[in-house]
């Protein structure tokens, strides 16, 4: 069995897919793509159908390094990554963790070097790219800068690629962001694919 770019199904998929590049999102609710009117207008699946990518997106809401581990049921997002054998593996993971900021600081950035190996380990093989964590708002605590700093320095840890800047992508747009006020609109999640899609052009993809 095979899927196309836009199947999101958040299963292994059996089979052969001779000829596909499988990416795996591995990210919280701006991943997943909350508040967007279709799937289809999230910013992963945007990309994925440009590139003729096949999108394995098992995002999940309020998941972090640390928050909500486990607290959802099923398997663990990195180990559904990897059963998924992707060839390009793409984190966007940090927004969440600043709400447990400064309590588990030191127990966030354990966790953030330990998923990053761990994948990395697993999946020696494919190309994985860090993004900075996305943020919502222009004001930022100080815990933003902190968890940033270390996700970058986990990502340098297994010769990842890093993204940078995508915490302040949203800055400055009131009208990207939709009625709940914490997640983009598809505006919004067309803006982050933009943003995205420019910096993924840098990297040769």
């Amino acid at each position: 069995m095979s899927r196309g770019a836009g199947d999101t199904g958040s299963g292994p998929v059996d089979g052969t897919r001779a000829g596909e590049t499988v990416v795996a999102f591995y990210g919280d609710s701006y991943t997943r793509g909350t508040m967007a009117s279709a799937p289809d207008k999230r910013w992963s699946s945007i990309i994925s159908a440009e590139r003729g990518w096949t999108e394995f997106n098992p995002s999940r809401n309020g998941l972090g390094f640390v928050n909500n581990r486990g607290a959802m049921g099923g398997a663990d997002l990195v180990d559904q990554v990897i059963a998924d054998h992707p060839d390009i593996v793409i984190s966007t993971m940090g927004l969440n963790d600043n709400f447990s900021m400064p309590a588990r600081a030191d127990e966030i950035k354990a966790a953030i070097t330990r998923d990053f190996t761990k994948l990395k380990a697993a999946l020696p093989e494919a190309l994985f790219i860090i993004v900075e964590p996305f943020w919502y708002t222009e004001e930022r605590p100080e815990s933003v800068d902190r968890i940033n700093g270390w996700v970058q320095a986990a990502a340098a840890g297994i010769g990842a690629d890093y993204i940078p800047g995508a915490s302040h992508w949203l800055d400055g747009h009131p009208e990207w962001m939709a009625v709940d006020g914490l997640h983009p609109n598809d505006e919004g999640y067309q803006a982050i694919a933009n943003r995205m899609d420019a910096a993924l052009a840098t990297l040769g993809l």
